[in-house]
């Protein structure tokens, strides 16, 4: 399984290429080695993150594909729905999805997406619109809420939580 590491602003991302799809990007804290990626998708996937840094790109082109269940995959379907620079509540999730009392199943799966910013997971806030739970810490959540607002010029620069 070809892996490759990319700097970003806000921290290195482990990416990894399954079969002929990205299967998984992640934030780490740890430095790891940045070295030329093996392989012509992960090129494009570091290619196409790197113009979202930039604020050139919002939306990705890249196939996708990451393990889990039915119902993890509607929620990650679901995910791929929020535009860009906006954000959605776990409430209004589940009421998209027709499933109101399944909320806290909903944030569980929003917590198990292996696709850091692809499948926007971060645009994804409290209903008293408070920032909550996000795998990569919430000031990277907040960096990324932020990032997108500046990019849109709507809203504030500095979105307070």
């Amino acid at each position: 399984m070809p892996i490759a590491y990319y700097r970003t602003p806000i921290g290195i991302v482990r990416i990894t290429q399954n079969d002929e799809f990205i299967s998984g990007i992640s934030i780490r804290d740890e430095e790891y080695e940045i070295e030329p990626p093996a392989t012509p998708l992960l090129q494009m996937a570091i290619d196409e993150l790197q113009e979202y840094f930039d604020g050139k790109r919002k939306t990705f082109d890249f196939p996708i594909k990451q393990p889990g269940t039915g119902f993890q995959q509607q929620v990650w379907d679901e995910l791929l729905k929020i535009e860009y620079g906006t954000t959605t509540t776990y409430l209004q999730q589940s009421q998209r999805m027709n499933n109101p009392l399944a909320i806290r199943a909903i944030a569980s799966a929003n917590g198990k997406n292996n696709l850091w910013v692809v499948v926007p997971c971060h645009r994804v806030i409290g209903s008293d619109g408070s920032l909550t739970g996000y795998a990569g810490g919430l000031w990277r959540k907040q960096w990324l809420l932020e990032h997108e607002a500046r990019v849109l010029g709507v809203g504030q620069t500095k979105l307070n939580f």
